[in-house]
């Protein structure tokens, strides 16, 4: 199996030869020192914006990337000494008010009339940050990875203010250096501005941008042309205590009355200006969003994402090693349910094609459970290869302190180590039509040995009309990575997939074509255990809805006995054969309504002859741009024969979110989930009092829907305050 990945880098390379130079290289915005000091309201006083140059001329995006956009955009841009400053002019017809959801942080792209800037620092078109605001002044920040991907959990000190007048809405903001990161003495970064309005369902862009393709997709960045070096950050250290008291009680095990009196402290420290330490001593994650249920109906674990920021900031070089099922770290493995003492993790650029990430971690004993105490170490290098590919290393340790494994009965048994070492190449084409990966895994434990490797790879390619990929891997029945996600072990999985699009000339669709996806399973003999075979047809209309309507041939082998309701009534046997075939559809509504709405079903077969209907909706309607109400529901019906019979399951969430200003939230979400029989209430006020320091309230009930009582509760107040020192 050894051969495929090396086979794979030499035939990954090839696209990477042919593309050498930077698609918007003519597209420079000169940079140069503010002439006036810069006061962020919004309002166009300063002498410094008069003698700014000027980037126009935006190109249309969406529906169609042929022509110049019909909206006037205006983005200028200066510095001083402590900041980089932007200003925008949004221009628009007059004729209708802006559409935003809300105030809300970090809204959804594409239900918001918006401005993005994309940042490039190092011209590495890899890596970066974004920055931008909706027209009703809701910021919107995130580490930007893989080229042209955002992480919105990532949360750092800037300003902006967004005013509205009758042909235009400005935005301006102050981004400090010390919360980016850059290399002194580069005088050239990669830029680029988008443009979102959804009145006229038009998305834009400064430097063209192939519309298959997002505008954040940094392989189509134009140039910022600084007038001299950037201004150094000086001396980034940043100290953010936070102290936190809490009330819960456990209803449903009698439980007293518990009080938490807590206290904690997270350092940031800036070695270079691209480089960065980040400390944390007792962290504390109280006030992080509820993850979202889900019905589930699956034999493997359920994946759900890291949303805890000390784990996020350069977090990709750690947890996108790999692909979504086959990941050698997933962050989220520690401190599951275990207390984190302390942990430091470094990270950033070395130059222009060296990264580097080092991340240790320590958790405390549970005595309750006889876990020991546990260390996680993570090491990950990476060096730039041609224009935008990259040959990543990837080592993490795990490690049980003080504990030897024990065959005593009754007492449960933990592993002493277990390690992990792996090796990347990721291709990306100077414009972006070729992506690809070759992945080889080695792991080590003390209690397995042979069959421990796992490889993949996947090669893709998208042009406007085409996509068409290819995806493979092997997983050995002793791969092990406990810090990682891996769901299956000892299978060959082949996914190919292929999609074409037509673009009629006029009428109300925009874009419609088929796509085919095949995903196959076999045993490490190469037995096929299952595969999924889909025909889907999509459509996207010139108002920005879709619909997809398919169809799916499914098979399955059971490896393992399995409760295809997931409610312990019986199991059905391993080796046991099950198919069926299946038919679904999706429908999204057009964004710029008020009220918006998306529809999804499935009908088809189920295991052991069964049928299954799975119906889903999700509703929403704002009030903008202070209050935003969405309410999610899942139907499933599931019709067995015995002893399973006749199992339905609902899983209901409403959720309001109510901004008051654009420093002060509240959100409620409820859960209803039938299948796990739980009712789950989570509120939460945050307030910003001051750039990336808040006040968090946050309120968590747990009920027993049936008789209905309370399970648990608990209430917590967390005040988190950002020092620069």
């Amino acid at each position: 199996m050894l051969r495929i990945p090396r086979l794979l880098c030499l035939c990954l390379c090839w696209p990477a030869l042919l593309f050498a130079q930077k698609k918007n290289e003519a597209w420079k915005l000169p940079l140069t020192r503010a002439v006036s000091p810069v006061k962020i309201d919004g309002v166009i006083d300063e002498e410094a914006w008069r003698n700014a140059p000027v980037a126009k001329d935006f190109r249309m995006v969406l529906p169609m990337d042929t022509s110049a956009a019909k909206l006037r955009t205006e983005v200028r841009m200066v510095y001083d000494q402590q900041r980089l400053y932007i200003l925008v002019e949004n221009y628009t017809d007059g004729s209708k008010p802006y559409m935003v959801e809300s105030l809300r942080r970090d809204f959804s792209f594409l239900k918001n009339d918006n401005f993005i800037l994309f940042m490039d620092p190092f011209d590495d078109q890899t890596n970066g940050f974004a920055f931008g605001a909706n027209a009703a002044g809701a910021q919107w920040d995130g580490l930007m990875y893989d080229g042209g991907k955002v992480d919105l959990s990532w949360d750092n000190k800037w300003v902006s203010a967004v005013k509205n007048y009758p042909d235009k809405w400005v935005f301006e903001a102050a981004i400090p250096f010390k919360t980016i990161r850059y290399k002194k003495g580069v005088t050239q970064w990669g830029i680029n501005f988008s443009r979102n309005d959804l009145k006229t369902t038009e998305k834009s862009a400064w430097a063209p941008v192939p519309r298959q393709f997002p505008t954040a997709s940094l392989a189509y960045t134009g140039t910022l042309q600084w007038d001299s070096t950037p201004p150094p950050a000086g001396p980034n250290i940043s100290i953010i205590p936070y102290l936190l008291g809490g009330v819960s009680k456990d209803y449903a095990a009698h439980g007293n009355t518990t009080w938490r009196r807590d206290a904690g402290l997270d350092a940031k420290i800036g070695i270079t200006s691209s480089l960065n330490l980040d400390l944390t001593v007792n962290p504390d994650f109280s006030q992080v969003d509820v993850d979202k249920q889900v019905t589930n109906l699956d034999r493997f674990e359920l994946f759900f994402p890291e949303r805890r920021q000390f784990f996020l900031e350069n977090g990709d070089q750690f947890s996108n090693f790999g692909y979504s099922t086959l990941r050698p770290f997933f962050s989220r493995r520690i401190g599951l349910g275990v207390p984190i003492q302390f942990g430091a993790r470094l990270s950033g650029k070395l130059n222009k094609d060296w990264r580097l990430g080092l991340m240790n971690m320590q958790t405390a004993a549970k005595d309750e459970l006889l876990l020991p105490a546990q260390n996680y170490t993570v090491a990950a290098l990476q060096r730039r290869m041609f224009t935008r590919s990259n040959l990543g290393f990837l080592f993490i340790n795990k490690e049980s302190l003080n504990y030897t494994p024990t065959q005593e009965a009754g007492k449960p048994v933990y592993s002493q180590y277990n390690r992990n070492f792996g090796l990347e190449y990721n291709l990306a084409s100077s414009n972006n039509f070729w992506t690809g990966k070759a992945m080889v895994l080695k792991s080590y434990s003390p209690d397995r040995s042979g069959s421990d490797w796992a490889t993949a790879a996947n090669l893709q390619y998208t042009s406007k009309v085409w996509n068409i990929g290819w995806q493979h891997e092997y997983v050995g029945h002793n791969y092990n990575a406990e810090v990682g996600y891996v769901p299956r072990r000892g299978y060959i999985k082949v996914a190919p997939t292929a999609t074409r699009l037509f673009f009629p000339v006029s009428g109300q669709v925009l874009s419609h074509g088929p796509q085919v996806t095949s995903t196959w399973f076999m045993d490490e003999q190469f037995h096929r255990t299952d595969n999924e075979t889909m025909l889907n047809y999509g459509f996207v209309f010139r108002q920005r809805n879709t619909l997809n309507v398919w169809t799916s041939n499914t098979y399955i082998r059971l490896l393992q006995e399995f409760d295809p309701t997931n409610t312990g009534k019986d199991s059905l046997a391993v080796n046991s054969t099950h198919s069926w075939n299946t038919v679904g559809a999706d429908y999204v509504s057009q964004p710029q309504q008020l009220f918006t709405y998306a529809f999804s079903a499935r009908y088809g077969g189920y295991y052991a002859g069964g049928r299954r209907l799975m119906l889903n909706t999700e509703l929403g309607y704002r009030f903008q741009p202070y209050v935003s109400i969405a309410l999610s529901a899942n139907y499933n019906d599931i019709r067995l024969g015995a002893p399973w019979g006749y199992n339905s399951f609902w899983l209901v969430g409403p959720r309001l979110d109510v901004t008051m200003t654009n420093t002060l939230f509240f959100t409620g979400f409820m859960q209803y989930n039938e299948q796990m029989k739980n009712i789950n209430l989570n509120t939460r006020l945050q307030w910003r009092y001051r750039p990336a320091s808040d006040l968090f309230i946050v309120y968590t009930d747990n009920y027993l829907p049936e008789p209905f009582y309370v399970r648990n509760r608990a209430l917590v107040l967390k005040l988190v305050y950002w020092f620069n020192l």
